[in-house]
């Protein structure tokens, strides 16, 4: 039985996916919580196969979020089941750590396939957006070059659009100054620009917030 837990700050989701699933002999599910912490606790204590992971769960952000939960709980599978669309925040999800990525305005149908496939070891994502990040490797698109960056490279130039200091994102980011500048020099390469006005410049016809 794939063990599955619902992290999603409205109730009426847990509700309806709990009946979905009410006699099912494949997936059962154990549990909820609308905060973080609520989720942690859960894992650190109980089996848990999959969880059914919300991006909006408040007071954190979810590229952190999910590379903790990824490194505390290895063995467990996430799938982001969220009402944020999918072709604007599943590449940074899944590069996070998530197993798949299925948006709200999808049938629930569509979960049962998407718990099945992660939890057997697969990534579920669906057609159209594998459809929406080939074309993304495959043409000059502006975004194609962002989605190519790292989540925490993503978090980064955010804030370096914003006007920050290394010392400002080095303490905003839990990290040091040297690492800031290391990131820094990373992504000017890979964006291909020589200085930290280009890199800015460069950033401005993408909405960063959306990564």
């Amino acid at each position: 039985m794939i063990r599955v837990f619902v992290a999603d700050a409205h109730p009426i989701i847990f509700k309806g996916i709990k009946a979905v699933f009410r006699n099912s002999t494949e997936i059962s599910i154990v549990a909820k919580g609308i905060h973080y912490t609520e989720l942690v606790n859960f894992l650190r204590t109980k089996k848990v196969s999959v969880v059914l992971l919300e991006l909006n769960l408040p007071g954190f952000d979810f590229i952190q979020m999910l590379e903790k939960l990824k490194e505390r709980f290895p063995k467990v599978k996430f799938l982001v089941f969220s009402a944020l669309e999918e072709e604007l925040y599943a590449v940074s999800a899944l590069k996070a750590g998530a197993s798949g990525y299925l948006s709200k305005s999808n049938p629930l149908s569509h979960l049962r396939e998407a718990i099945l496939k992660i939890s057997s070891g697969g990534v579920y994502i669906t057609n159209e957006l594998a459809a929406t990040i080939a074309f993304s490797e495959t043409n000059q698109n502006p975004r194609a070059v962002f989605d190519k960056l790292s989540p925490r490279e993503v978090q980064v130039l955010r804030l370096i659009s914003k006007g920050k200091r290394n010392k400002d994102i080095a303490a905003t980011l839990d990290i040091n100054e040297k690492t800031v500048s290391t990131y820094r020099f990373r992504l000017m390469k890979k964006m291909g620009v020589k200085s930290l006005v280009q890199l800015i410049e460069k950033t401005q016809h993408i909405d960063l917030d959306l990564y």
